[in-house]
């Protein structure tokens, strides 16, 4: 099934990224107006399968990103993040299935398109002998920006806060300062579409914040990013998150989707005065509000899987008044993105070897 994702409008606003002060090569319509009326998906893929020689990789992806959306990709390690990014962005040939791009098949985009497109791959072409500057300029020349453009590279390296280093060579560059120069060579063109493939491997927590800071802005202006992370809890920064397992989507919805997939529902852990025995907890489960298993987290304890946990904490009190325990405390339990993660690529994992013992 494919789902259509939209924008979450609930992102902090942040300073724009400025539009470039000079034309870029020429394309079919003015960026910055496509941005506001372009109503079509960004990017779309429909039973996406990628096949090389030692297999699927790639198994059936379906998504529609509207514009304006950040999409978040995680999963494991060889998962297929990577693929499904040029796939999409038409560095890859699908094996079947379809991926578009500004409803143009991703490998049949025009020159004109691919300049609305930026892309930063996860081992980006930088020139070590030359300067952050130069590199920057370079990127600039082969989107064909005029000669003229001194301005929007000096915003850019501003914006990535590099202007300082400009004149340093990227061999004698922090692994960080290297990331942020590509990060701006992926903007330098003023794209409408961009695609990151872990801008933030290997950066520290500080600088993973104020990338993602820079890519909120991107996406309150109306640009939409595929950004790919191997940081789970970096899904929250995001509009939609994906996560890949072995080449499939197990789930394409919004961050906090994510954390309710966890458990199939919301979560409240309680802790009574007193321990209840097996049939006690029994008796508690068949609660309405109740919809999966208890957990005992201490001997008075309890993980509760709930439909809504506003409602279990109000009812929790009547549900236990038959065997007369007493609340000492109760709260919701708010799932981490890295426990999510964990817990739904492994019901996966599990779900699927007991189908292959079936058949």
């Amino acid at each position: 099934m494919t789902t259509d994702l939209s924008t979450n409008a609930e992102h902090d606003e942040a300073t724009s990224l400025p539009p470039p002060t000079s034309p870029t090569v020429q394309s079919e319509a003015d960026p910055s107006t496509s941005r506001r009326t372009e109503t079509r998906p960004a990017v779309r893929v429909a039973g996406l399968h990628k096949s090389f020689d030692d297999g699927d990789v790639i198994k059936g992806l379906d998504i529609e990103l509207a514009p304006g959306t950040i999409l978040g990709l995680i999963g494991p390690s060889g998962c297929g993040k990577t693929t499904t990014v040029r796939l999409m962005n038409g560095l890859l040939a699908p094996t079947e299935g379809d991926a578009e791009v500004f409803g143009t098949p991703s490998t049949e985009l025009t020159a004109a398109q691919r300049a609305r497109i930026g892309y930063l791959p996860q081992t980006p072409a930088l020139f070590p002998e030359l300067s952050l500057d130069e590199n920057l300029s370079f990127h600039a020349s082969m989107y064909g920006m005029r000669l003229r453009r001194r301005d929007r590279l000096d915003q850019l390296l501003d914006w990535v806060e590099l202007s300082e280093h400009r004149r340093k060579r990227v061999v004698d560059a922090s692994g960080g300062m290297q990331r942020r120069l590509a990060l701006a060579a992926a903007f330098v063109h003023d794209p409408e579409l961009v695609f990151l493939d872990e801008p933030t491997a290997g950066i520290d927590p500080i600088l993973r914040d104020k990338l993602w800071t820079r890519f909120r802005e991107a996406a309150s202006e109306g640009r939409t990013l595929v950004v790919t992370t191997q940081y789970v809890g970096e899904a929250g920064q995001c509009d939609v998150v994906g996560l890949l397992s072995d080449g499939e989507l197990l789930l394409l919805d919004t961050p906090a989707n994510l954390r309710r997939a966890a458990f199939d529902g919301e979560v409240v852990d309680a802790v009574l005065d007193r321990p209840l025995d097996d049939d006690e907890v029994a008796d508690l489960a068949r609660a309405d509000f109740v919809i999966g298993e208890i957990e005992r987290t201490s001997p008075t304890g309890l993980r509760i899987v709930v439909d809504d946990a506003d409602r279990a904490m109000a009812d929790l009190g009547s549900a236990l008044g038959s065997c007369d325990a007493s609340i000492v405390e109760v709260d919701e339990h708010l799932v981490d993105y890295d426990e999510a993660f964990l817990r739904v690529v492994q019901r996966h994992r599990t779900g699927s070897d007991e189908a292959k013992e079936v058949a």
